[in-house]
């Protein structure tokens, strides 16, 4: 145990899999797992709550595997299983190995939630937990997972396929090899398929990825400074369109708004909703107020704030804000045929725009060289 905890976190490459110590040296299923040590991690808020008495536990649990990988599978052979518990479940064909995640009731709401039937008859089984053999036979095929992704990179680079692969994982029985890939476009891979498995020697699966799950696979920091949300909590990928970014008032510079994977950022979508409800007490963006002193055109708006700048068309350098419901007001008098005299005697606020001024010299070319 000694030894394990020197090893640097570099050099583990158990810890997409849920693992903070690699378990080379662990005779044990525990000492390995701990909350918070890999991303997608869930905590069993209902764990602390007795159960009914007589009540039948649950007998499916929910097991990870490397990054977001998880998979239900019931547990019949030992019902005494714990999260951080590495077993050996059902695979097609053979055997993996992948570490529990939840156990109990929580996992009767996780399937819910995946609109998954605990009832179902394929659902996959728990055959035990890892014997030290499993788990040496594992650790061989995990550790094998770097060098096979680049020499696969190799391989497709020669036949000129169109393709990147971004990841590796190889079942625990060390029989299969999973490659998720992306591409632009159709890949015909029978020729690769045949070159991997005369290579490695087990057997060759591809499974197409997104760039969305390329990023949460790869990691990396946001705009924001945090990690990126898709390799830390989130799981499910919804449609982001140009519409969230165009609502919350934002510029639409793709450089901006578009993520590390290239489209836009996942975290648009999280005040959209908000947003959309507070623009329904605003009047359309494109609505002109008529005044005697000439009609005044939207330049901004603060949603929360429920003001909208309002500036005449002779002159748009200077900007009035106007509360919403003062603006409604100024609307019903225009649909009557009224026009009030001016804008400043509803406006909150007033901000003249200014010109740039150039007082540091920072337009000069020979700056630096001062």
């Amino acid at each position: 145990m000694e030894e394990t905890e020197k090893i640097s976190p570099e050099k583990n490459h158990f810890v997409t899999r849920g693992c903070c110590h690699q378990p080379s040296l662990i005779h044990k299923n525990d000492n390995i797992f701990k909350h918070g040590c890999a991303k997608l991690d869930a905590f069993d808020w209902l764990g602390y709550v007795p159960m009914p008495e007589g009540h039948k536990p649950f007998d499916c649990i929910e097991v990870r595997f490397k990054n977001n990988r998880k998979e239900f599978f019931r547990s019949t052979c030992d019902p005494d299983l714990h999260t951080g518990d590495i077993v050996a479940v059902e695979a097609n064909p053979g055997h993996d190995i992948g570490i529990v995640s939840l156990t109990g009731e929580i996992v009767r709401l996780q399937m819910r939630k995946r609109n998954t039937d605990p009832g179902r008859d394929d659902i996959r089984k728990v055959y035990r937990k890892a014997r030290l053999s499993d788990i040496e036979k594992w650790i061989t095929a995990v550790e094998k997972e770097d060098n096979t992704m680049f020499r696969a990179r190799e391989i497709a680079a020669r036949l000129n396929l169109k393709m990147k692969i971004n990841d590796v994982e190889y079942q625990g029985d060390d029989t299969k090899a999973i490659f998720y890939y992306t591409a632009d476009e159709r890949v015909d891979f029978r020729e690769l398929i045949k070159i991997l498995a005369e290579e490695f020697k087990v057997r060759i699966e591809m499974r197409q990825i997104g760039a969305r799950q390329e990023a949460a696979r790869l990691g990396g920091i946001g705009t924001c400074g945090r990690e990126l949300c898709c390799s830390t909590w989130l799981n499910g990928f919804n449609t982001v369109s140009t519409n969230a970014a165009r609502i919350q008032q934002l510029s639409l510079n793709p450089q901006k708004l578009a993520g590390q994977c290239g489209k836009l950022k996942c975290c648009l979508n999280y005040e959209y909703s908000a947003y959309t409800e507070a623009l329904k007490h605003f009047p359309p963006d494109d609505t002109l107020l008529n005044t005697k002193k000439g009609d005044a055109i939207p330049q901004k708006t603060d949603v929360f704030g429920g003001i909208i700048w309002y500036a005449y068309k002779s002159d748009p350098n200077n900007m009035m804000a106007i509360p919403v419901d003062k603006v409604k007001e100024i609307i019903d008098l225009n649909k009557k045929g009224k026009a009030i005299d001016k804008l400043e005697d509803f406006a909150r606020k007033l901000e003249k725009k200014v010109d740039f001024e150039n007082v540091v010299g920072q337009e000069d070319l020979h700056r630096f060289d001062k």
